[in-house]
């Protein structure tokens, strides 16, 4: 019997990736060729904010030059040319994430679309009190005495959007605690939820612990009490392969600048038959089908979330972005970076003095690493690397109540991605190992 080679086999059967090509991969990275402080930049930062290969940059940048024009908006030869490459950058995401084309909707970043979601379902409630819209809104609307769950580890973006839903309707706010590890009580889950849970809120991998959280039991819950699921994929989209649709999530977010993308821009995935039927949340022209001096009527999805001008270029930049982690191989990337994050964690744990957050090393998680040096603030350490020549984060990372949690208030986060190399890992290593005797602590 002859074995068909899918896209995933064939990913696993190419060479794991290792330190030769990603120097090679670097020099796609003008960003990275150069010094800070005298030594050689070691990009450590890409949790926040990731670097942008050559081709994402020419390919804005040819958008200006050739076929920059409103689209949506004119019969002329430009516009046509840009409502087709904005659209088929819609698709080339769509197909990225595993999800359809019109359940892919652009946004600024992954806040915009979290705010999105949480205000279409209070404005469900409204239009389902009137009788506008579509009969199923009033399953959809939130109300007083039903409750939004989330968890403890969340970013304040897939937190603070539902705390203001719940402030508006009236519902209850509740969410899965951590335990001293941060690791989610799944345990405590059951009876958090329950029948009046409207929404189950969380994040695929966590920005502070690097822990990549279990999806599927988290859907089974939401699913047995008929609860939204929202997953938030600003760290997992950029570093695994994420199919949204296998996944069974109703809603998903991510940013495209911490997945080589330019700032500006994000993607919203919502299944069709929820937003074909929710409330818009921005309003405006360009999704709209008539308009009268009393009234409106909207268009579906996605143009149905898309008012006015839109972001263009940031799309088409979007998609080269997807192109390149898709010709990488996301796979791949996500069993190197996840070697990386294991030799800093086992690193950072052999370090005297140093508290490492999240997964201890040996366990899965994605390739970043929290940590708090005894006796020195977070934003020392950031500045003894960075006088290194090593960028790093410091601070709470929009997660204050996790951090609260676990008795911080700060720590430094180094989070690797592709065009890292061992070199990089050990360079920062060496000089962690030196924080606390540089502040004689």
């Amino acid at each position: 019997m002859a074995v068909v080679s899918t896209p995933a086999t064939l990913e696993r059967a190419l060479p794991a990736m290792d330190n030769a090509e990603v120097l090679r991969i670097r020099n796609d990275f003008p960003v990275l060729d150069q010094f800070v402080n005298g030594r050689p930049l070691v990009y450590l930062d890409s949790g926040a904010t990731s670097q942008n290969p050559v081709s994402v940059i020419e390919a804005e940048q040819e958008f200006y030059e050739q076929r920059n024009a409103a689209v949506h908006r004119g019969a002329h030869y430009l516009a046509v040319e840009a409502t087709e490459v904005f659209e088929d950058a819609r698709q080339t995401v769509a197909d990225f994430i595993g999800a359809d084309f019109a359940e892919t909707v652009w946004t600024s970043n992954a806040t915009e679309g979290l705010n999105l979601i949480s205000y279409a379902l209070s404005n469900a409630a409204l239009w389902a009190a009137q009788g506008r819209g579509d009969a199923r809104l009033k399953d959809l609307a939130v109300g007083p005495g039903d409750q939004i769950v989330v968890t403890e580890m969340e970013h304040h973006a897939n937190l603070i959007p539902w705390q203001e839903l719940a402030f508006r309707t009236g519902a209850t706010l509740r969410y899965i605690p951590v335990d001293d590890s941060g690791a989610l009580r799944m345990d405590l889950a059951p009876d958090i939820l329950g029948e009046r849970t409207k929404v189950l809120a969380f994040t695929h991998a966590s920005n502070v612990l690097g822990t990549i959280n279990p999806v599927q039991e988290l859907v089974s819950l939401g699913r047995k009490v008929g609860a939204l699921v929202v997953l938030d994929a600003c760290q997992s989209a950029p570093h695994l392969p994420l199919a949204v649709k296998e996944l069974d999530v109703d809603f998903a977010v991510l940013s495209g600048h911490k997945m080589l993308a330019p700032t500006g821009i994000g993607v919203l995935y919502g299944k069709q038959e929820f937003l074909d039927v929710l409330p818009p949340f921005l309003t405006g022209g360009s999704m709209i089908t008539t308009v009268t001096m009393e009234r409106a009527e909207y268009l579906q999805a996605p143009q149905r979330f898309e008012a006015g001008t839109q972001r263009i270029s940031q799309a088409v930049a979007l998609a080269a972005a997807v192109n390149y982690l898709a010709e990488t191989g996301l796979e791949r990337v996500h069993r190197w970076e996840s070697d990386l994050g294991q030799r800093m964690v086992a690193g950072l744990e052999s370090i005297p003095g140093i508290r490492v957050l999240g997964p201890a090393a040996g366990l899965d998680r994605i390739g970043l690493a929290a940590f708090d040096v005894d006796g020195v603030h977070a934003h020392d350490v950031g500045q003894f690397l960075d006088a290194q020549g090593i960028a790093v984060r410091v601070g709470h990372h929009c997660a204050q109540p996790l951090h609260r949690r676990l008795g911080l208030t700060a720590t430094t986060r180094a989070s690797a991605y592709l065009y890292n190399t061992t070199d990089d890992v050990d360079a920062f290593l060496d000089a962690v190992a030196g924080v606390r005797s540089y502040f004689r602590v």
